[in-house]
Formats: C-alpha cells, sequence, structure tokens
C-alpha cells in the first residue's frame, strides 16, 4: 500500500495542522480499490482529533455502540476489544481514545505518535507513524493496516477544521 494519491506535503505542515478536527470520513481500501468496513468502529464513525505543538489526543466512536460486532469476548472484570491489527490502536466497545507525543517529519509529510495514555491497555506505549496532509481546511490522514481478516488495507481519514 502507498500513500500516493496524496499530495506533496505543504511546507507549512507542522503549523497548518495544530487545532481541533472533526472525523468526516474514514474509508479503507484494500489492493483492488474495494472499501472494506471496519467492524469495530463501522462505516460512518464519529471523531475528534486534537494537536498542540508536539502534543496531540484522539477519540473516534462507532455511531451505535448498542451492539460492536467483532469484538472478542472479555475475560471477567474486562470490557472486550477488538483483535489487534497491523499499525493501528484496539477500540474498546465500538470506541477508542488516545493521547501523548508526536513527531513530524514535515518533509516526508509523516507523523509519528505516542501513545501516553489509551481506554485501551494495549495502546500504551506504542507507536504510530502516518501519513499527514493539510489541504485548504482539511486534515488528511492516510496509513497502513490491516482490515479485521488480517488482508492489507489503505485507511484515510478526512477531518474539517473546527478551530
Amino acid at each position: 500500500m502507498s500513500g500516493s494519491t496524496l499530495p506533496a506535503p505543504a511546507a507549512d505542515l507542522a503549523q497548518a495542522m495544530l487545532g481541533i478536527w472533526k472525523l468526516k470520513t474514514r474509508i479503507d481500501l484494500d489492493a483492488s480499490g474495494q472499501r472494506r468496513i471496519d467492524p469495530a468502529l463501522g462505516a460512518d464513525p464519529l471523531g475528534v482529533l486534537c494537536f498542540a505543538p508536539g502534543y496531540f489526543a484522539a477519540q473516534f466512536m462507532r455511531r451505535d455502540r448498542s451492539t460492536a460486532p467483532g469484538t472478542a469476548p472479555a475475560a471477567p472484570g474486562t470490557a472486550p476489544v477488538m483483535a489487534p491489527s497491523l499499525n493501528n490502536s484496539v477500540a474498546v466497545d465500538g470506541y477508542d481514545a488516545y493521547f501523548g507525543t508526536y513527531v513530524l517529519d514535515p518533509g516526508a509529510g509523516t507523523i509519528a505518535t505516542t501513545l501516553d495514555a489509551s481506554v485501551s491497555p494495549a495502546n500504551i506505549g506504542k507507536t504510530f507513524v502516518r501519513r499527514v496532509r493539510v489541504v485548504n481546511a482539511e486534515l488528511i490522514i492516510q496509513l497502513d493496516t490491516t482490515a479485521a481478516d488480517g488482508a492489507a488495507v489503505t485507511r484515510t481519514l478526512r477531518f474539517s477544521r473546527l478551530s
């Protein structure tokens, strides 16, 4: 998978990405271009992403949390979780939230996020690398990950600026 569909990173990427962003779309495509729906968060999740210099926070939620298909049975006293996918955090019962620090490589247009805290203890301390762009008032984040069945997918998230 590759980020070839993204434009070149802007020279002011570090400044342009600062702020609060609302998720517009979260789409996973396999190598053939077929859309794959993530069972943890569904086809149209809610989400918010906040960037300050060196720090970030993210929250994503399945719109209907009355059921969370694909969740693994929980051990007594714990919440059900999704099976981990490559290069991605683990949602808990249709919800994923975490915060931490980031290092931006503006020339490459990549961001490495390290999770200081997370709704899922399995995520804490992990570092994930994503491609990031800001085009007009839209933040685009793209990553290579895996679908629930293990198939390779490219996930593209598009956010609109709130502040």
